[in-house]
């Protein structure tokens, strides 16, 4: 049998224990194995490994030795519990031996589950688990989170008292990152908010949200965005002497203004354009750039564009000028062109 969406998403967490088997499939490894250590953990405990309750298999090995399965979920454990034969990476090469250990499946055995990348709708594989009146056979698809699933992780993590601006942070978050660095992402924030009982806030998102652009380059957008010219000269002798090189800069300026200019001139208004930008800004740097976006306008920030442009064409060019010098004159006119 096949189970899709909601179905799916609360199998993982309260798997059948009398099920024959679970066939998990899919192009990304990493929410596969996710979702079979989830339903693993469910179905024996989290003693069932040390006990001896968990028999793996290779794909690689089962096609050498297409009894192991069948061996596996009908070995006797010494201790007591539900048990699980695991099969990882399997293909259509060892459908026939998990077809048969399908069909010689007794109450009392262990469960089958069974991992593959992806795989057809004609595949011997699939078609095996579909067919089967006691085993399912669930696909995972790059899609993003639901909000069900996202709300799972969060109380997995201890995290229940969320207010409805961090629950949109971790959303568009959850959208913009990988499944395991969504979920070492929120236990981040469940050990930063650890004894803390107050709401979760969209700056306590923001500060275990990864970053991508350094603070002291953060800091020099936020002063030529803002206009405040003046203290752009020792921030940018300060970034020199960290070793900030002046294309790295220029390309953290292009893609700072794009962003500025997608918010403003999206239909909805700034607002609505900074929450579609990726990767996605959090609590107080989102309001920031919001301010920005409404303050500059859509046609300002085409200038300011151009203005980028230029100097990157420059810095990449045969020209003999001090690169940093050109990436601080650059910078310098959009400081004095946010002021007008």
């Amino acid at each position: 049998m096949k189970l899709t969406g909601v179905a799916a998403t609360r199998y993982f967490a309260k798997p059948e224990p009398e099920r024959t088997g679970l066939l998990i499939f899919g192009m990304d490894a990493m929410r596969v194995a996710l979702r079979r250590q989830e339903v693993i953990a469910a179905l024996i405990g989290p003693q069932g490994e040390e006990e001896m309750r968990l028999s793996r298999i290779a794909g690689a090995d089962l096609r050498k030795s297409p009894s192991l399965l069948l061996d596996a979920i009908k070995e006797v454990g010494f201790f007591p519990g539900p048990r699980v034969a695991f099969l990882e990476d399997a293909t259509d090469a060892v459908a026939d031996a998990v077809a048969t250990a399908l069909s010689e499946w007794r109450e009392g055995d262990a469960q089958i589950v069974v991992t593959a990348g992806s795989l057809t709708a004609k595949s011997k594989l699939r078609k095996a688990f579909e067919s089967h009146k006691n085993a399912y056979c669930i696909g995972i698809y790059d899609d993003p989170p639901s909000r069900e699933e996202i709300e799972d992780i969060l109380r997995r993590a201890g995290l229940r008292d969320i207010s409805a601006e961090a629950m949109t942070d971790l959303v568009a978050l959850s959208r913009a990152l990988d499944p395991g660095d969504f979920r070492q992402t929120v236990e981040k924030i469940a050990l930063y908010k650890f004894g803390d009982d107050s709401a979760l806030s969209p700056a306590d998102v923001a500060a275990c949200a990864p970053s991508s652009v350094e603070a002291g380059v953060d800091d020099v957008l936020a002063i030529v965005a803002e206009g405040r010219a003046p203290e752009l000269g020792p921030v940018m002798r300060r970034l020199e002497s960290q070793g900030v090189q002046p294309v790295q800069l220029a390309i953290a300026a292009m893609r700072h203004f794009r962003a500025l200019h997608a918010a403003a001139s999206d239909p909805q208004g700034p607002g609505s354009g900074i929450a579609r930008i990726r990767p996605p800004v959090f609590g107080p740097r989102r309001d920031r750039m919001q301010r920005q976006a409404q303050s500059w306008g859509m046609y300002k920030l085409e200038t300011a564009l151009k203005e980028l442009v230029e100097a990157d064409l420059t810095l990449r060019s045969a020209s003999r000028a001090p690169q940093m010098a050109v990436m601080e004159r650059a910078l310098m006119r959009l400081a004095m062109l946010a002021r007008r």
